[in-house]
């Protein structure tokens, strides 16, 4: 491996920096950089303003490898003026693995971005980069929360989620909003088709046609809607009170006791809801226990019939409902 000594040397430089970076990341042998940087490496993230030393780097690269065996990067190009460098590049791979917690989509994903490097004494000591493994996750549609909100520069407060007094206020409040009923449906990879019951749902917009669901990651279908692209979502009627109780089971065959149909995309909808949508998956957004489906409505059915009604841990007949003046 060559040294970067002497960065006047423009035509060194750059060799070195390819040879190191084609090493890490496509071979990942991450102690090549080791001939790189100084002691004091800081690696600055321009979208976080988190500050990494060189073994966390390492530690990345190894973990993204992981999620993306057949990563293949190119170094487009490396600027290079006095004592700093600015490095442009590519990379694609596939998604095959975990990452942070996430599961694998089996998407592929071509990225990009740039490094601006600052040497002192031959050795790289500072390294801006516009581009970490949340970059990554955003590329593959699959977003978290704080990163989100880090983008629009908007405050987030964190704050210790434990505790009765604050989980029984929260009951409480939740009592109070009334809701419909859901039933989000998939097909997994081998073609069964998966679902569950949920009641947070909700539109964003009609222009684009946006819509939400939260589920949680321990969900047994969770996995599958993960990795989908289109996900059914029907809204249960007034006679389907049985209908919900399979979807709210651990029943391990919920698609055999009750009728469906393939929609437009594949996705499974339940015969007789009072509404169904089919829903191409846009974001992934990670919120701690859960994850936030944001998805495009491609297709709807509806009918007249009345919704199944959700408050206070009840479920009510929507045909029953007084209107206000």
């Amino acid at each position: 491996m060559q040294q970067v000594q002497n960065f006047h040397d423009t035509d060194h430089v750059k060799t070195a920096i390819r040879d190191a970076w084609t090493a890490a990341w496509d071979q990942g042998e991450v102690d090549a950089l080791d001939a790189l940087a100084a002691s004091d490496y800081q690696r600055i993230s321009t979208q976080s303003g988190e500050a990494s030393g060189l073994s966390a780097v390492k530690d990345e690269i190894l973990e993204i490898r992981s999620a993306l065996p057949d990563l293949t990067t190119t170094v487009e190009r490396i600027l290079i003026e006095g004592d700093q460098a600015a490095i442009y590049w590519n990379a694609t791979g596939t998604f095959t693995q975990p990452l942070n917690g996430v599961p694998a989509t089996g998407r592929s994903v071509t990225t990009h971005g740039s490094n601006l490097v600052t040497f002192q004494d031959g050795l790289i000591l500072r390294e801006e980069v516009t581009w970490d493994a949340r970059a990554l996750l955003s590329d593959l549609g699959l977003n978290s929360l704080k990163s989100a909100f880090e983008t629009h520069d908007v405050e987030t407060v964190t704050d210790n989620l434990s505790g009765q007094p604050v989980r029984e206020a929260l009951k409480a409040f939740n009592r109070q909003f009334i809701t419909g009923v859901t039933v989000i449906t998939t097909v997994d990879e081998d073609g069964t088709p998966r679902g569950l019951a949920a009641n947070s749902y909700n539109s964003i917009s009609l222009d684009p046609p946006l819509v939400l669901v939260c589920v949680m990651k321990s969900s047994s279908t969770y996995p599958a809607l993960f990795r989908s692209q289109y996900m059914g979502i029907n809204i249960m009627s007034s006679d389907q009170r049985d209908t919900l109780g399979v979807f709210a089971s651990k029943t391990p065959d919920k698609f055999s006791q009750v009728t469906w149909h393939h929609g437009q995309f594949g996705s499974p909808l339940i015969d007789d809801s009072a509404a169904c949508v089919e829903v191409e998956i846009k974001e992934r957004f990670q919120a701690m226990t859960h994850t936030v489906f944001v998805g495009r409505v491609r297709s709807s059915e509806a009918t007249d019939v009345d919704p199944i009604i959700y408050k206070a841990g009840q479920f009510f007949d929507g045909r029953d409902l007084t209107p206000l003046d």
